[in-house]
């Protein structure tokens, strides 16, 4: 008997954002043995968002992958690897999804440079998580990813293609994570 449930992909960073992508239907979800960290790449200057196994757990957002057409996510994605979590992984259940995949930065383009992030690319992130998990969802953000460097301040003129607005708030909530772990701020 075929599987009609849709298959689906965990998102830790910028697909939390559901501004970011028309994924549906899509809810939070908690994933363990993974965390979140900032890795480099030959690719571009600036720091990607990547996951790796390891003890903990992170947030993030669980959407469907209607007809499983993963063309464009997987155009969006290109820098990285698309491989299969084990749906025993997450804190609830997941019976709505055939199967769940993540996308990890692929090794092949890794480089030991130390690239800054990019501030419009955090921001997107940042608002994902708290739109889906509040405050304290940002807290567990900053808390549960590694590998932190320099930020590069592109909030001016953003060169992060899905950068979204941003009320002063979040600005704000971004600005004071960040001041907690005294990053230096590199601004054009």
């Amino acid at each position: 008997m075929p599987d009609d449930r849709p298959p689906a992909f965990f998102g830790y960073g910028s697909l939390v954002n559901r501004a970011t992508h028309d994924h549906t239907p899509a809810r939070p979800a908690t994933l363990a043995g993974w965390r979140r960290t900032w890795r480099q790449t030959r690719l571009r200057p600036f720091a990607f968002l990547s996951a790796e196994p390891a003890p903990g757990s992170i947030d993030g957002l669980l959407a469907a992958v209607p007809g499983n057409d993963w063309a464009a996510l997987d155009r969006r994605e290109a820098a990285y690897l698309r491989r299969p979590l084990a749906t025993g992984d997450f804190a609830e259940p997941l019976g709505w999804a055939a199967r769940v995949e993540i996308y990890t930065i692929d090794p092949a383009h890794q480089t030991a440079d130390r690239h800054p992030i990019l501030l419009s690319y955090l921001d997107v992130v940042v608002q994902g998580f708290l739109r889906e998990f509040g405050e304290d969802g940002v807290g567990r953000f900053f808390a549960t990813t590694a590998g932190w460097t320099a930020i590069h301040d592109d909030r001016a003129a953003p060169l992060y293609p899905r950068h979204q607005p941003l009320a002063a708030a979040e600005r704000a909530l971004t600005d004071a994570h960040l001041a907690a772990l005294g990053l230096p701020v590199i601004r054009p």
